[in-house]
């Protein structure tokens, strides 16, 4: 098998591992070897492209989800990390891609994998000078030597969990131990890059569900998530819709919604930028977000109480749970009412703000902006919320 005929192969097999600014599939191009370079971004906001491979797909697990399961008939192929440094150099000095994102399915055990990818990555640090953005994953079950090493070479880390819980893991992916395999290697390396004071893995560490596939509610998730922003300093999680795969054990199971998808997305955002807690999130009976609603609109209809707010007057955490309003809108807003005083919705719309969104649930200086009650909620299906 040639080279680019691996970089297909071993892209294709690496494209629900998500990396993108909100978990975006889509790659830049689609022709050679860039049909698997995908835009992301650092956590400084700037955006870069990120080639994004499988150093094998060899696998010799079994999760019930998964295209490259051991046992299916899949075409398979691997990476020396020779071949995959040398290949990823020339697209770097080609100014094709700047930033790489490493996976891997295990093949013959986590450890030798590991050695493998690490190997590759030492190459491309030490060979081909290469020092911006690498993003490594640390395969279920690896030593600790393996998430000290990672720690050290790459600016991302992470484990997918895929399941918020054993019990749900043991439902799609029952050769996984959530706690020793998936857990160990993240509580690890969080103790690492918190004694490394910034110089190891400085882009944090990320994980991602897979979901929909083992039956659990929205509420398990989020609380998994919420769990780990604050007792692991999760830099984030990505959430990827189940669609089962065919010849697999869960083919002919029912998608999990694209809209179920974004609503997590969009819940994600609140408990990462906007101040919420987990307890604030609003659940349906079902233990789901409720579809035909945004989570931050469906927080202001749940607590009329803490509405109308002043827009003049009130504290940051409080503007910030105002429907259609963001974190720059609300820095804005902040810089501008010391100038003078906000008194109109254009004011608003200057600083970035839905302002359609906002009037039910604001004042300024003192009076209700004029607003419409929408005639119908639309179907998040059919728009971009």
């Amino acid at each position: 098998m040639d080279l680019l005929q691996k970089v297909n192969t071993l892209g294709e097999s690496a494209q629900y591992d998500l990396c993108g600014p909100s978990g975006s599939q889509t790659p830049s191009k689609r022709n050679d070897f860039e049909r698997w370079i995908y835009p992301a971004a650092r956590p400084d906001g700037k955006r870069i492209r990120v080639l994004k491979l499988l150093q094998t797909n060899v696998c010799q697990k079994q999760c019930y989800y998964c295209g490259i399961r051991a046992g299916k008939d899949v075409p398979r192929a691997s990476f020396t990390p020779d071949e995959l440094a040398r290949a990823f150099d020339r697209l770097h000095r080609a100014n094709i891609v700047n930033g790489l994102f490493l996976s891997s399915a295990v093949c013959t055990s986590a450890d030798w994998t590991m050695d493998q990818m690490i190997a590759c990555v030492e190459l491309i640090r030490e060979r081909y000078e290469f020092s911006g953005y690498i993003h490594l994953k640390m395969l279920p079950g690896c030593s600790d030597a393996h998430v000290e090493r990672a720690v050290q070479i790459a600016q991302r880390v992470s484990v997918n969990l895929e399941a918020p819980n054993a019990e749900r893991l043991a439902r799609i992916a029952p050769h996984k131990t959530f706690y020793d395999e998936l857990m160990r290697p993240m509580r690890l390396a969080k103790h690492l890059i918190d004694e490394g004071g910034g110089r190891l893995a400085p882009a944090g560490q990320s994980t991602q569900f897979v979901v929909g596939a083992a039956g659990e509610p929205d509420r398990e998730i989020l609380s998994t998530s919420a769990r780990l922003y604050r007792e692991m300093g999760l830099a984030r999680a990505y959430y990827s819709a189940f669609n089962p795969v065919p010849g697999t054990p869960l083919d002919g199971m029912e998608p999990a919604p694209a809209w179920r998808e974004h609503r997590l997305y969009q819940a994600d955002w609140l408990l990462r930028f906007y101040g919420f807690a987990y307890d604030d999130l609003v659940i349906d009976d079902g233990g789901n977000l409720p579809r035909r609603a945004d989570p931050k609109l469906t927080y202001a209809r749940n607590h009329p109480e803490r509405y109308p707010v002043e827009v003049n007057r009130a504290r940051r955490d409080e503007l910030l749970r105002v429907p259609g309003m963001g974190p720059r809108t609300v820095a804005n807003l902040l810089r501008w009412r010391r100038q003078g005083v906000l008194r109109d919705l254009s004011d608003l719309t200057k600083a970035g703000a839905v302002a359609g969104r906002a009037a039910p649930y604001i004042l300024l200086n003192g009076k209700r902006p004029p607003y419409q009650l929408p005639l119908w909620e639309p179907d998040p299906d059919l728009r971009d919320w």
